[in-house]
């Protein structure tokens, strides 16, 4: 369950978010990691998963995109993150505490997204900003173990359901097209 706070600078082409996520262990095993899909490091540079199936150059870092300024909080408790050993958009999250079967914990981090120049599915256009897959979130964990996935041009994401309470704040000429209930219908004209 996730309640997650992010503010567009459409300046500068970057979100600022903060978001809560309650993690419920559904499974049998204990867990003492949780993989986590940072997904706008897949525009990060040349040599992604995405860059090299999409072809993508993405030339001058001004284009290119990212997600950093992850601090990552279990219960409370800082955590220590590892980077991916192949793939620089997935992480893994290590518990200070082991997650037991059935117990759920809260994590929270902070996060800072670069918006790359819009190629697939992610970026801006001149004024308009397509937002997908853009904060972090835990890999699925099931039956087959982790599935920390790369970001792909071609293919399917692999995500848990769950609950979302999403506050975006954009600057007051923009109009925000996605599912949910408005919550300010009395500042439009």
């Amino acid at each position: 369950n996730y309640t997650i706070n992010v503010q567009l600078n459409d300046h500068a082409k970057t979100l600022t978010g903060f978001e809560q996520i309650e993690y419920i262990n559904h499974s049998p095993d204990t867990l003492l990691y949780i993989w986590f899909h940072i997904w706008p490091n897949a525009y990060k540079n040349n040599s992604t998963s995405w860059s090299r199936q999409s072809g993508s150059k993405h030339n001058g870092t001004k284009k290119r995109g990212i997600i950093d300024s992850l601090n990552f909080k279990v219960d409370g408790l800082s955590a220590i993150t590892e980077p991916d050993s192949e793939h620089i958009d997935i992480l893994k999250l290590l518990l200070p505490v082991p997650l037991l079967p059935g117990k759920s914990i809260t994590i929270e981090t902070g996060f800072f997204v670069k918006l790359p120049k819009y190629v697939s599915r992610l970026g801006y256009s001149n004024n308009s900003y397509y937002i997908s897959q853009w904060y972090p979130k835990p890999a699925v964990y099931d039956s087959k173990g982790w599935h920390p996935m790369p970001y792909l041009d071609r293919g399917e994401f692999y995500s848990e359901f769950g609950n979302y309470i999403v506050n975006i704040s954009v600057p007051g000429d923009y109009i925000i097209a996605a599912t949910g209930t408005m919550q300010n219908a009395d500042e439009l004209n």
